[in-house]
């Protein structure tokens, strides 16, 4: 039943909303050892620690000639016979004084050598090599475990793998990493209203668009999705239909019906089944958001208008889903910038306007916002790099700085 300290005339500010959403976020518990060229986008379950140092070994990072600092001379220029030759994955002999070896980026340094001059600042007469240009003692040598000592950790837990960590796991001997299991998200759409894309259109029918945005949201964190298409407007179908996700799914995610029209069935229907901890956002886009559980399988009541399941999920589902696919920063950065815009009235709901960023002629990024803000306006979400926010009771005037979250930070 519905929490009885929650009225429907209540308005719940967008930071304790989140607060509460992210408090009952409990990472899943299951842990599965994944090969690392499968890891993408996985979250790291236990912090990983290197027992190599990297290098392993000091070695050169020029292509070039290794000798021994002692034997440069002072003035003028040093001729030094080349006595062997060191390609990168072979080791060298120790060097004979006042010798010099042939060496490749990556070989490790022969003993007794210390210094490498790179081949474009010398010159080569026969089996001697004429080093001409200034020298410094220790120079283009990478030394051991000066990227990474042995026992340092690479990875910490909670991390969300990227290309590159994968590459880093890769260069200390990991074959395969400790990830929290993937996610399973059970989806469905409400409304009499909506049809497939690719059937005719009758009068008073649109297409389901938020499907779509939906699942390329939850395929961008890696989730399983578990689709369950459209439920018609009326509650005994809704009830059947969130009972069944509920048990096959780690969360449930609806859009549309969460509203207080006669035909919005989704919400009661939750109550009904188990319980409803939030409802109703001092946002805009996206004030009827509805969060609750359905047994103890959590449960996202998404708005029905496109651009506001857009931004109630990248806002409040998304970290929640972060957090219970075990990740800690869960938040996006922001930067601020200068508004290239004026918004004249002041809110009373945090408002999310639909911007890009273009450079002006004096070198300055502003923030420049779609011209039609409504939350009906899909065109809007694809034309934009992000959103700026408005705090409630603000206005804006060009010139000033405002938050702007970019997408890449949503949906990455």
């Amino acid at each position: 039943m519905t929490d009885p300290c929650f009225t429907e005339k209540e308005l719940m500010s967008v930071d304790n909303a989140l607060a509460l959403l992210l408090a009952k976020a409990q990472p899943v518990d299951e842990i599965e050892y994944a090969d690392i060229s499968n890891t993408l986008g996985r979250i790291l379950a236990q912090s990983q620690t290197s027992t190599l140092n990297i290098p392993t070994a000091d070695n050169s990072a020029m292509d070039g000639y290794a000798f021994a600092y002692r034997d440069i001379h002072a003035q003028g220029e040093t001729r030094l016979s080349v006595s062997q030759r060191i390609p990168a994955g072979q080791a060298g002999h120790p060097l004979l004084p006042g010798t010099a070896a042939r060496i490749f980026t990556g070989a490790p340094m022969p003993p007794g050598a210390d210094t490498v001059v790179m081949q474009e600042h010398c010159r080569v007469e026969e089996d001697r090599v004429i080093i001409q240009h200034p020298i410094k003692s220790g120079q283009n040598v990478r030394r051991t475990g000066e990227d990474i000592a042995a026992g340092t950790i690479i990875l910490t837990a909670g991390t969300k793998l990227r290309p590159q960590d994968m590459g880093l796991a890769a260069s200390v001997g990991l074959a395969q990493l400790p990830v929290y299991r993937t996610l399973r998200v059970a989806i469905f759409c409400t409304g009499d209203e909506l049809v497939a894309p690719g059937n005719p259109l009758a009068p008073g029918k649109i297409y389901n668009a938020n499907r779509y945005t939906l699942t390329g949201l939850l395929r961008a964190l890696g989730c399983e999705i578990i689709d369950l298409g459209i439920v018609p407007d009326n509650l005994a179908a809704t009830r059947t239909i969130l009972a069944a996700a509920a048990r096959q799914a780690d969360i449930v995610i609806t859009s549309g019906g969460v509203s207080v029209g006669e035909e919005d069935h989704v919400k009661a229907a939750v109550d009904g089944l188990g319980h409803i901890d939030l409802w109703r956002i001092a946002m805009k886009p996206g004030k009827p958001l509805a969060f609750g559980t359905i047994g103890s399988t959590p449960f996202f009541g998404l708005p029905g208008n496109p651009v506001s399941v857009f931004a109630t999920f990248c806002l409040f589902a998304r970290p929640f889903i972060l957090r219970r696919q075990g990740m800690i920063n869960v938040l996006p950065q922001t930067v601020y910038v200068e508004a290239d815009f004026d918004w004249p009235k002041a809110g009373h709901r945090r408002e999310y306007l639909r911007a890009r960023l273009a450079t002006a002629e004096d070198g300055k990024t502003r923030a420049v916002i779609f011209a039609n803000q409504s939350s009906a306006a899909l065109s809007s979400v694809s034309w934009a790099q992000g959103m700026v926010t408005i705090p409630e009771g603000h206005t804006v005037q060009r010139g000033q700085m405002v938050r702007f979250i970019p997408f890449t930070e949503l949906l990455a």
